[in-house]
């Protein structure tokens, strides 16, 4: 276990925080995908949180880079003082929902709803280092504002390496482009190229249940389906 104090943290969406916990130099490898423990230095209860970056990521910053939500007063829980120069314990690397070391696929999919886009963003960087692979993300919030890492996302389609698309679940004020309401086959299969795409789900247990349907239903074997819910 590590103790490092945190770094940096920045307003992602109305409900989550981007925190950057500094390394210190301290090696901390781990597999796109992966996990940590973390609570303030010395709290008995530490919760779990996707690390955001790629493994090269965390290399050439020094820091561990999560996704956390928050309430509406920005705050995180009693295990978490969100506060730049805090102490915090890090346990791990946990779990088994990663990108594998080489896949043979061509084409991955990466499915995200809410703060689940942490895991794949880790996943999505690492993927870009691969050369010659085609990469399309899915990323479902409630509105509009509530995508972490939109302008990161939005800029990756705009230089055409990945296809995105967007949709929100609740009623929005003002204009909106994109999807509307929950995902469905009309906003997955364009992502879906071919069978051999290797696709990852991250979300609540109702949008990764759907979504792993209908990824069988356009042909995708369910070895080439991995998920993680909560």
């Amino acid at each position: 276990m590590l103790t490092r104090p945190i770094r940096e943290v920045v307003r992602a969406t109305p409900r989550a925080r981007i925190v950057r916990i500094d390394l210190g130099h301290h090696r901390f490898p781990y597999a796109a995908g992966q996990a940590v423990q973390i609570a303030t230095h010395g709290a008995p209860t530490r919760k779990p949180y996707s690390i955001a970056a790629a493994p090269e990521d965390a290399m050439r910053q020094d820091c561990l880079e999560l996704l956390i939500g928050v309430d509406a007063n920005g705050v995180a829980g009693s295990h978490l003082s969100l506060e730049p120069g805090a102490l915090v314990d890090v346990e791990g690397p946990l779990g088994s929902f990663i990108f594998p070391p080489d896949p043979p696929e061509q084409r991955f999919v990466f499915i995200a709803g809410g703060t689940g886009i942490a895991p794949l963003r880790a996943m999505l960087r690492h993927a870009l280092r691969i050369p010659h692979r085609e990469i399309g993300v899915l990323y479902s919030a409630r509105g509009p504002d509530e995508f972490a890492y939109h302008d990161e996302l939005v800029e990756l389609a705009r230089e055409r390496r990945i296809e995105l698309r967007l949709t929100i679940t609740r009623e929005a004020a003002g204009e909106w482009t994109g999807g509307r309401g929950r995902i469905g086959r009309p906003e997955l299969a364009p992502l879906v190229h071919d069978p051999a795409t290797l696709c990852f789900v991250c979300g609540p247990a109702a949008l990764v249940d759907g979504t792993r349907k209908l990824l069988e239903e356009l042909g995708i074997a369910p070895n080439r389906i991995r998920i993680e819910d909560w």
